[in-house]
């Protein structure tokens, strides 16, 4: 019982900052079901899964160049399925509720750092006369993971549970391919309880 009570002691400054946490659904890049937690008035953590949007054409031509099944591969084409998008991501708010002259409801503006971890599945058709005069296919998975940065604005209701949201954030890739940039931006909704 003392280890409970003690237990529960430590995470009750984590309760008591919390504040309006929310889940909601963010249209866009990457679609995602959020959760977002305030850890003071000012900080807020947030994590995200969803489907991750595929690259360029361009993007998977070149991978497949840099690494062809056989010397003598054609690139014919490619499809994409299985997209998956994981975020972890902190953010600083600031309000701008009276500096707009906001009267109902409040509005944050906020700006954040994070890491995405995105994976695809490249299904890639192929020629090589060497080996068959068919067309031959290559499944391969993407996975791409690195840094964002991202800025928006939220606004809460007043008498709703419900706040929306707006931003754009630049994703720059490590693993797969080093400095990569993705241009992202959604829309959102969440829930507050």
């Amino acid at each position: 019982m003392k280890k409970i009570i003690l237990l529960a002691m430590a995470f009750l400054p984590l309760m008591v900052f919390a504040q309006e946490p929310g889940i909601g659904l963010r249209l866009g890049e990457p679609l995602s079901i959020t959760y977002k937690t305030f850890l003071d008035d000012q900080i807020s953590i947030e994590g995200m899964i969803g489907r991750g949007g595929p690259n360029s054409a361009q993007y998977y031509r070149r991978s497949f160049e840099n690494n062809r099944p056989t010397s003598n591969a054609f690139y014919f084409g490619h499809s994409t399925s299985n997209s998956v998008s994981f975020n972890i991501r902190g953010a600083y708010h600031e309000d701008f509720t009276s500096d707009l002259g906001i009267e109902v409801g409040y509005l944050l503006g906020y700006a954040g750092v994070g890491a995405q971890l995105r994976s695809v599945m490249v299904d890639y058709s192929y020629t090589d006369t060497s080996i068959s005069p068919n067309l031959l296919r290559e499944s391969r998975r993407n996975m791409d993971f690195g840094p964002e940065i991202f800025g928006g604005a939220e606004y809460y209701f007043d008498e709703l549970p419900i706040s929306v949201f707006g931003e754009v954030g630049l994703f720059m890739e490590l693993i797969d391919r080093f400095g990569h940039l993705r241009f992202q931006g959604a829309l959102g909704v969440r829930y507050l309880f």
